[in-house]
C-alpha cells in the first residue's frame, strides 16, 4: 500500500510536539515499517503564535479541534488535549462520526466515557487506541490485548504515577516530610496544575480502570475504584516500614473475586526486595499475572514528551499496518457490567498507633484484634515519651471489613491516642 496515512493532531503541548518531532525525524523509517507513508496534514491548539520549537509550516492550522476532527483529508485523529469533557470529548466523538480512527492519550476521557466511545467506534467501524493514556512509554495495553490474549488475567497491579513514586522515594532517601517533598516536586514541575490529580491518586486510578476493563472484559468503571492518595503517608511510616523490610508505594491493584471486581489505588507496603519495592524515582511499573504466563513485569518511563509520543506512534503504526483491535480488546457490546468489590481479597496489614503508657495497654489492643478474628504476625514498640509510645503491628491475612471493626474497637480501649494508621501489605 502506497497511500499515505494522514494524521490530524489536536493539542500541541509536550506530547503533541513530541509526535510532530517523531514524524519529522523518522519519516523514512516509519514508511519502511508501515509499508506506507505516515504524514501529518493538519494540527490544532489553543494558540497559533506560541513558540513550540518545531516547524509547523507544512500543516494546515485549525482553531477548532472539532473542525480538525471532521476534515476529509485526515484518516487518524490524534487527541492529546486532555480533559474528560469539552473540546476533547466533542472532537473525539466528531472524529468517530466522520469515519476517522482515533488515537488518544486522554486517560480521564476514556476512564469516564470509555464504554460509550468504544460502542460508537464499533458501530462506525472505527478503532480507538490509547496506549499513551496508560503508563506512558510502557506498552501495557498492547501486552494485554495482544501478547497475553491467550491468558485468563488474574491480577493487574503497578505503580502508575511517577510523581507519587518520586515523592515517596525522595522522602525516604532524604529523610524529608511529605509536605517538604511535595513543595519540591511542585517547584520542579513534576505535578499537574491540579496536584490532587497526582497525589490524590486520581490520575493513576484512571489508568487502573482502563487496564481492568481490558484484563477482565468489563465495562470501564472509574467510579468503582477505591481511592486513597499519599497525603497521609509520613516519614515515620516510611522509616518504620523499611525497618520491617517493606517499601511504601502508591499501588494500583485490580482483580476479579467471587464478590465482584476489586479495584484499588492506595498506599501499600511491598517487600523491599521485590521489583516494585526496588522501583525508584519517577519510573512506572506494571505487573500482569495470567494463568498461562504467570507473571510479567513491565518497567519504564510513565510520562514525558518522548515516552508518551512513542506510545501514540505505536498505535498509529498499528493502524497504518492494518491492525484493528477493539478498544478494550474485545467487542464493546460483549463487555459486561460487574459488581464492585471493596478490598475483598484478604491480606496482611501494617498498623501504626500511639499507645498510652499504661499497664495492660498492649493486651487491650491484642484483644480487640483477636475479637475481630485478626492474629498478629509481628510487633515492635519504639522509644516513648512519658505518655505514649509508637507501636507497629503486622497482622496475618485479614479482610478490610474485619480490620475496620478492630480499628473502631481501638477507640473504646482508652489506650490508643489519635487515629491508627493501617496500610495494606500486597503480595508481589
Amino acid at each position: 500500500m502506497t497511500t499515505p496515512l494522514r494524521l490530524g493532531i489536536a493539542g500541541l503541548g509536550t506530547v503533541g510536539v513530541g509526535i510532530v518531532r517523531i514524524v519529522q525525524k523518522h519519516a523514512a523509517l516509519l514508511e519502511q515499517r508501515a509499508g506506507r507513508p505516515v504524514q501529518i496534514v493538519a494540527v490544532s491548539a489553543r494558540s497559533k503564535t506560541k513558540n513550540r520549537d518545531v516547524d509547523l509550516s507544512d500543516y494546515t492550522w485549525e482553531d477548532d479541534p472539532v473542525a480538525l476532527a471532521k476534515r476529509g483529508d485526515i484518516d487518524v485523529f490524534i487527541e492529546v488535549m486532555g480533559g474528560h469533557e469539552g473540546p476533547a470529548k466533542d472532537a473525539t466523538e466528531a472524529a468517530i462520526a466522520s469515519g476517522k480512527d482515533v488515537v488518544s492519550a486522554n486517560k480521564a476521557l476514556l476512564a469516564i466515557h470509555g464504554q460509550a466511545i468504544a460502542e460508537a467506534a464499533e458501530n462506525a467501524g472505527r478503532v480507538v487506541r490509547f496506549e499513551a493514556a496508560v503508563a506512558g512509554g510502557i506498552p501495557v495495553v498492547k501486552s494485554l490485548t495482544e501478547g497475553l490474549a491467550g491468558n485468563e488475567i488474574t491480577r493487574v497491579m503497578g505503580v502508575m504515577n511517577g510523581s507519587c513514586n518520586y515523592i515517596l522515594t525522595r522522602m525516604e532517601d532524604a529523610g524529608l516530610s511529605y509536605e517538604a517533598v511535595f513543595d519540591e516536586a511542585n517547584q520542579l514541575g513534576f505535578l499537574e496544575a491540579n496536584p490532587e490529580l497526582d497525589v490524590g491518586g486520581i490520575d493513576a486510578a484512571h489508568k487502573l480502570a482502563l487496564l481492568a476493563a481490558i484484563a477482565f472484559g468489563t465495562q470501564v468503571d472509574f467510579d468503582a475504584v477505591e481511592l486513597e492518595g499519599i497525603g497521609s503517608v509520613t516519614i515515620e511510616d516510611i522509616r518504620q516500614a523499611a525497618d520491617m523490610g517493606y517499601k511504601i508505594k502508591l499501588l494500583g491493584v485490580a482483580q476479579m473475586t467471587g464478590r465482584g471486581l476489586e479495584q484499588r489505588m492506595s498506599p501499600c507496603l511491598v517487600p523491599d526486595t521485590s521489583p516494585l519495592g526496588q522501583l525508584a524515582g519517577g519510573t512506572n511499573m506494571v505487573v500482569l499475572e495470567g494463568d498461562a504466563v504467570s507473571q510479567i513485569v513491565l518497567r519504564g518511563p510513565g510520562a514525558g514528551e518522548g515516552p508518551t509520543a512513542s506510545a501514540v506512534m505505536g498505535d498509529v503504526m498499528d493502524i497504518a499496518r492494518g491492525t484493528r483491535i477493539s478498544t478494550f480488546g474485545q467487542a464493546a457490546k460483549t463487555l459486561r457490567k460487574t459488581r464492585a468489590a471493596r478490598a475483598a481479597v484478604a491480606a496482611p496489614y501494617y498498623l501504626r498507633m500511639q499507645l498510652m503508657d499504661k499497664p495492660g495497654a498492649l493486651a487491650k489492643v491484642a484483644r480487640a484484634l483477636g475479637e475481630a478474628g485478626i492474629s498478629i504476625d509481628r510487633m515492635r514498640q519504639y522509644g516513648h515519651d512519658d505518655t505514649a509510645a509508637p507501636v507497629l503491628i503486622v497482622t496475618h491475612k485479614t479482610t478490610r471489613t474485619a480490620l475496620d471493626g478492630a480499628l473502631t474497637e481501638f477507640k473504646s480501649t482508652g489506650v490508643v491516642t489519635g487515629d491508627p494508621v493501617a496500610i495494606r501489605i500486597e503480595a508481589v
